[in-house]
């Protein structure tokens, strides 16, 4: 085996943007681990090194040559290879084909089974690395992409990256790997830290590598954010109850926008704490990367947290120059609020008539006006008084009067936080304040549902408004694109409609196409309404699935069009306990009502002459009869483990009677009636579950 060394191919670069960093960061392990093995280089594992200047992999044990390589391969037998002249036929000349070498070159062996065969014989010898690792430096830099962002040329060169290369530092061992990209060569040295540690600083090998770089003060990223973290620690300790904001996206940008943090504590100004604390943080995490300080009570403070790439000893310089940038954007928001507050919020909502909600659906004012009616019929359907309907159906005209203010306009992300503040200001009931801020909940999986029942109404209202328009223009989602986010809404419906068990998610759809056609749009409201229904049943498939019960208890629940999100999975998990307990018995029902379905003609109804059946006809009749009581009442109290141990009740009568009978008589009045019987059987089920879905082959 080869002598091995550890291999170092640093980029360095001007000061890279976060995201593309970590997405090349991604990308390098990646890429040196492909071509190395194309090359046949072997090696041991990758490690990857970043801060904003610099991209590196260090690669442990990379063979100092490629292995050679004596490879023989069997191919067709001879007598096929070979035409009667001897020359190579068409199957000779695509094994050697495949082989790399020429037909010529096929040599003739026998093989242990005794027959003759053809083989291609390909010698590869060693190769030194150095070469190979040259090119391979090259084209590593070359093949890394940046997605959403636009390569940079610099110099005369045609060559491109995110940002402009101005160093290269490529070892194998102690040896300069000669690697050139654009008009930058390689070298045995990287740069520090553009103020603690200018200028270039030699690697002797890939070994020290982090540490030159610690020396000339630049951390890995995995430093620096334990660095940043332990920061924030201190000073969350030094103000006991307190919590530093770092929302993931923003920690994870500011990581990667320093090499060497320091993490420091700025103020505002106390006027701005009478601003709506979401727009003040919203503006200090997005525009100037600061994170909040709030007290032990959850309340803004006055502090925020810094982190520096600066000199710590300039700490104070850089701490005044942030609170000097911070107040102007502060003043921004104050000011935004404030002129929005001059204004009724019903004045924003007649703007919203010059808004649209989506071309074929009409201004964002037509959406509030659906929303009015869904929400008043969801907030009837759960139960609540006449007082909770007109919170609901105010909550409902005013959710999207932000919209326009010249808050939202400017902090996007705080549509319906800053509807509350200003129904809040304008004396609205505090039910309606709270469904204005949290309509847009479930906003992603896992997220937090409106607090309220009148903030739940309101974010039912919008988003089924939402999935049944865009059925209704037919654009609904296909394949991977959801362009409205329908699939979303839809999941959040449901789980909101789970804590509303007495709303019925059938009603509601029927409800917002009516609204869409008092509208004016033309659509088939029965078509349209059955591809909604269908479209959640979909959904209540997965989620199903996803909670461990088994497909064909869910198969058998949704074939009975139930649609309501908690009677569907309290269905389908009472029928999946009961065949849990009675494994066997279920089995047979199912297959016993199949065969009953199968026989059964709906034709015929499920009167059934008494006079002529017998004693196993009339112990079956009498179970269905009981059954069905048993049933209505089991579903009226929404008992379902109850509906499901009565249809267990049926197993024996129902096989009772395919043993003593013979369906198909033939006497006319006789099959008849058992199959009005049958059909008497089969109704039993046709409110609780299609079981023959149980008995199906998977």
């Amino acid at each position: 085996m080869a002598d091995t060394k550890d291999f170092l191919l640093e980029i360095g670069t001007e000061e890279m943007p976060s995201a593309p960093l970590m997405n090349a960061s991604k990308q390098l392990p990646k890429l040196v681990v492909k071509m190395l093995d194309e090359a046949g280089l072997a090696h041991g594992d990758v490690r990857v090194v970043s801060s904003p200047r610099r991209l590196a992999a260090i690669v442990s044990d990379v063979a100092c040559a490629t292995e050679a390589v004596h490879d023989v391969k069997r191919g067709p037998k001879a007598q096929i290879a070979f035409d009667a002249d001897g020359n190579p036929t068409k199957a000779a000349e695509g094994f050697a084909r495949k082989c790399g070498v020429d037909a010529s070159a096929l040599t003739r062996g026998v093989a242990e089974d005794g027959n003759e065969y053809v083989f291609a014989e390909k010698n590869v010898p060693s190769e030194p690395a150095m070469p190979i690792l040259s090119a391979l430096g090259h084209d590593v830099i070359a093949a890394i992409e940046w997605p959403n962002y636009r390569s940079q040329r610099w110099g005369s060169e045609h060559e491109t990256f995110v940002r402009p290369v101005r160093w290269i530092c490529a070892l194998l061992g102690e040896e300069v790997v000669p690697v050139s990209y654009a008009d930058v060569k390689s070298g045995n040295t990287t740069r520090g830290h553009r103020v603690l540690a200018p200028g270039e600083h030699t690697v002797a090998d890939p070994s020290c590598y982090e540490r030159v770089l610690e020396d000339s003060f630049v951390l890995s990223s995995d430093r620096r954010e334990k660095a940043i973290r332990e920061g924030i620690a201190d000073i969350e300790a030094e103000r006991p109850g307190s919590h530093v904001d770092t929302p993931a996206r923003i920690f994870d940008e500011v990581v990667n926008l320093c090499e060497w943090p320091t993490v420091l504590v700025g103020k505002f100004d106390e006027e701005f704490l009478r601003v709506p604390q979401e727009i003040i943080c919203e503006s200090m995490l997005s525009n100037q990367r600061y994170f909040p300080i709030f007290d032990a009570e959850g309340k803004l403070t006055r502090e925020f947290v810094i982190v520096s790439n600066a000199d710590p000893k300039v700490s104070d310089t850089v701490v005044a120059g942030n609170e000097r940038v911070v107040r102007p954007r502060l003043d921004d928001a104050k000011f935004f609020f404030d002129e929005d507050l001059k204004r009724p919020m019903e004045e924003f909502v007649q703007r919203l008539g010059i808004v649209t909600f989506q071309e074929k659906l009409g201004t964002t004012l037509q959406k509030v006006q659906r929303m009015e009616k869904l929400a008043a019929a969801v907030a009837r359907g759960a139960g609540e008084d006449e007082q909770g309907v007109q919170h609901a159906v105010r909550a409902a005209h005013l959710a999207k009067a932000d919209l326009v203010s010249q808050a939202v306009v400017e902090f996007t992300n705080q549509q319906g936080v800053m509807g509350g503040y200003y129904a809040e200001a304008a004396g609205e009931a505090l039910e309606v304040c709270a469904a204005i801020r949290e309509h847009y909940r479930p906003r992603f999986a896992g997220d937090e549902l409106p607090s309220g029942v009148c903030g739940k109404c309101v974010a039912v209202a919008d988003k089924l408004d939402t999935c049944c328009g865009i059925f209704a223009i037919d654009e609904p989602p296909t394949g991977s694109s959801d362009p409205y986010a329908v699939r979303r809404a839809a999941i959040g419906i449901i789980a909101m409609l789970r804590t509303l068990p007495s709303v019925s998610l059938k009603g509601l759809i029927a409800e917002s196409l009516a609204a869409y056609a008092e509208q004016g749009l033309e659509f088939d409201r029965e078509a349209v309404a059955q591809k909604v229904e269908q479209f959640f049943a979909g959904r209540l498939k997965s989620i199903a699935k996803d909670e461990d019960i088994r497909l064909d208890s869910i198969e058998a629940v949704s074939a009975v069009g139930v649609i309501d999100p908690a009677e569907f999975i309290a269905r389908a998990r009472a029928l999946d306990s009961a065949r849990a307990e009675q494994p066997e018995l279920f089995e047979a029902l199912a297959s016993a009502f199949t065969r009953a379905h199968n026989l059964a003609d709906a034709s015929l109804g499920c009167e059934v002459d008494t006079s002529i059946l017998g004693d196993s006809e009339l112990a079956l009749l009498s179970a269905c009869e009981e059954g069905e009581e048993k049933v209505a009442s089991a579903l009226a109290q929404k008992d379902f483990d109850a509906a499901c141990s009565a249809l267990a009740a049926l197993k024996e009568p129902i096989d009772r009677f395919f043993d003593d009978v013979l369906v198909m008589d033939e006497h006319d009045d006789v099959r008849e009636n058992r199959l009005r019987l049958l059909n008497r059987f089969a109704s039993v089920f046709a409110g609780v579950a299609d079981v023959s879905a149980l008995s199906r082959k998977k």
